[in-house]
C-alpha cells in the first residue's frame, strides 16, 4: 500500500485504464456520465419501494461515493447507490402501504443509521484483522460463484422491466440491438459509451414508433415541462426506535456479503490486489450509509450495474467515479433531472438491464477461466452449482423478522460450503 494519500493518475488514451490511470478530460467526464445512467434505474426505484424522496437518494448517492473515494484513496473504483438488501425490513418496520410517500420514514432512517454503525464497525475489525481469512474463504471458485449470482439474480428485475406487452417486449430487443450493435460496430469513444449511446438510440426508436406512429404506449413529457430546474429535495430526520433498529441493522451482514464479491469482482478485472482496502472499503459503504440515513436518504453499497459498465468498457480509472458523483449531486438538486429521467420507457431501461446485468454474471465466469478453476474437483462443482442456483433463485433464509436475500445466502454458502467441504483447509495447508 502506497504512503501517498492518493494515487498520481496516469494520462491514459487507448486500451485498458487501471484504477491509477486517467482518460482526457472530455472522455473522462463523459465515462462518469455513463456511470450516472448505469446506476440511475436501481438507485431511483429502491427509494420509491420504500416511499423515500428519489432525489435525496441520488444526491445521497453521490456524496456517498465521494466520502467512499476519500477513505480507499481513490485506488477502489466503485459507486454507492440505493440497497435493495434494506426494501423488505424498512417496509416491515414502518408498515409502509406501498405509494406515496412513507409517513414513517424516520423509524427507518433510524435502523438504517443503526446498519450502517454496524458495518463501519465491522470494516474497522477486518482494517485491524488483516485480509488474510480472505484468501482461504474466497478462492476464484467462490468468488467467481459469487460475482455470477449478482448478476443471475438481478435478470428477474431486467426481464420484468422489459416484458409487459407485446410491444414492450420487442422494443427490449431493439435496445439489446442497440447496445450490442454500439459495443461491436463503433470504435473509440462511442464504443466505451455503449450503455449511454444505446440507451439514446433505442429511446430515440421508441419515441418513433409511439408517439410519431402510434404503436404503444406514447412518451408523456408533461411532466418534464412542469418540472422546476432547481429545487431541494425533501430531507427528514431520523427517529431512534429500538424495535426498528433491531430489525434493520442486521442488513449489515448482507452488505458485508455483497461488498465483498464486489470489490474482489473488480480486484479480479484490474489485476490489482484491491484486499489492503478491503476494511476501508467496509467503512466507506457504513459511513456512507450512515449519512445518508441521516437525512432521508436510503443506505447504500456498492453498485454490481456499475462494475458490468467497467467490465465491457475496461476503464477502471476512479476519477470516473468522482466525476460520475459530482454529475449526481448536482442532479439531486434538479427535479427537472428527475422528470426526464421518469421518461425512459420501462422496456428501454429493462432491455439497458439485461445486457449490463448478463456482463456482470459472465465477468464472475470469466473469473473462473483466467483462475483456470478445476471443476474435475467435485468441491469445486459442488460449490459452483449450489451458489449459482441459491442466487439466480433468490432463496431466502429467515431468521426472526430479518430475511437473508439471495445474493446474501449464496454469498454465505459459497463462503461456508467451501469450508465444510475442506477447502479453507486445503488452502491453509
Amino acid at each position: 500500500m502506497s504512503d501517498s494519500p492518493f494515487p498520481a493518475w496516469q494520462l491514459k488514451r487507448e486500451g485498458i485504464v487501471a484504477p491509477d490511470e486517467r482518460l482526457p478530460w472530455p472522455q473522462t467526464f463523459a465515462m462518469g456520465l455513463q456511470h450516472v445512467v448505469a446506476m440511475f434505474g436501481a438507485t431511483v426505484l429502491a427509494p420509491l419501494l420504500m416511499g423515500f424522496d428519489p432525489n435525496v437518494a441520488i444526491l445521497m448517492s453521490g456524496v456517498g461515493t465521494l466520502l467512499f473515494f476519500v477513505i480507499v484513496g481513490g485506488r477502489v473504483p466503485s459507486y454507492l447507490g440505493s440497497s435493495f438488501a434494506f426494501i423488505g425490513v424498512v417496509i416491515a418496520a414502518t408498515g409502509y402501504a406501498g405509494s406515496g410517500p412513507n409517513p414513517n420514514i424516520g423509524v427507518a432512517l433510524g435502523g438504517i443509521i443503526a446498519c450502517g454503525a454496524l458495518y463501519t464497525l465491522i470494516g474497522a475489525i477486518v482494517m485491524s484483522a488483516g485480509t488474510g481469512w480472505i484468501e482461504r474463504f474466497m478462492p476464484p471458485v467462490v468468488t467467481g460463484a459469487v460475482v455470477a449470482v449478482i448478476g443471475l439474480n438481478l435478470a428477474p428485475i431486467a426481464v420484468k422491466g422489459a416484458s409487459g406487452t407485446p410491444f414492450d417486449a420487442w422494443m427490449a430487443v431493439v435496445t439489446v440491438l442497440c447496445v450490442g450493435g454500439v459495443a461491436v460496430f463503433t470504435r473509440g469513444l462511442l464504443q466505451k459509451l455503449l450503455i449511454l449511446v444505446g440507451l439514446v438510440l433505442a429511446y430515440l426508436i421508441y419515441a418513433v414508433l409511439t408517439n410519431g406512429l402510434g404503436l404503444g404506449k406514447p412518451v408523456d413529457f408533461s411532466g418534464l415541462a412542469a418540472a422546476a430546474w432547481f429545487g431541494l429535495p425533501s430531507f427528514a430526520a431520523p427517529v431512534f426506535r429500538a424495535d426498528a433498529m433491531l430489525l434493520i441493522a442486521p442488513v449489515a451482514i448482507v452488505l458485508v456479503a455483497e461488498n465483498l464479491g464486489h470489490v474482489k469482482a473488480v480486484s479480479a478485472m484490474t489485476g490489482r490486489n484491491l484486499d489492503p482496502y478491503m476494511g476501508r472499503a467496509f467503512v466507506g459503504d457504513g459511513l456512507a450509509t450512515m449519512l445518508s440515513g441521516g437525512v432521508g436518504g436510503t443506505g447504500v453499497t456498492t453498485y454490481a450495474e456499475n462494475i458490468g459498465v467497467m467490465a465491457v468498457t475496461r476503464v477502471y480509472s476512479t476519477l470516473v467515479f468522482v466525476v460520475a458523483a459530482a454529475v449526481a449531486i448536482v442532479l439531486g438538486f434538479s427535479p427537472k433531472f428527475g422528470a426526464l429521467i421518469a421518461t425512459i420507457p420501462g422496456p428501454v431501461l429493462g432491455g439497458v438491464s439485461i445486457v449490463v446485468f448478463g456482463l456482470i454474471a459472465v465477468a464472475g465466469a470469466k473469473i473462473w477461466v483466467d483462475n483456470r478453476v478445476d471443476f474435475t474437483d467435485n468441491r469445486n462443482l459442488i460449490v459452483a452449482a449450489v451458489t449459482l442456483v441459491l442466487g439466480a433463485g433468490d432463496f431466502t433464509l429467515k431468521i426472526g423478522g430479518f430475511a437473508l436475500g439471495g445474493i446474501g445466502t449464496a454469498t454465505f454458502g459459497a463462503i461456508l460450503l467451501y469450508a465444510l467441504l475442506g477447502g479453507a483447509r486445503s488452502e491453509k495447508g
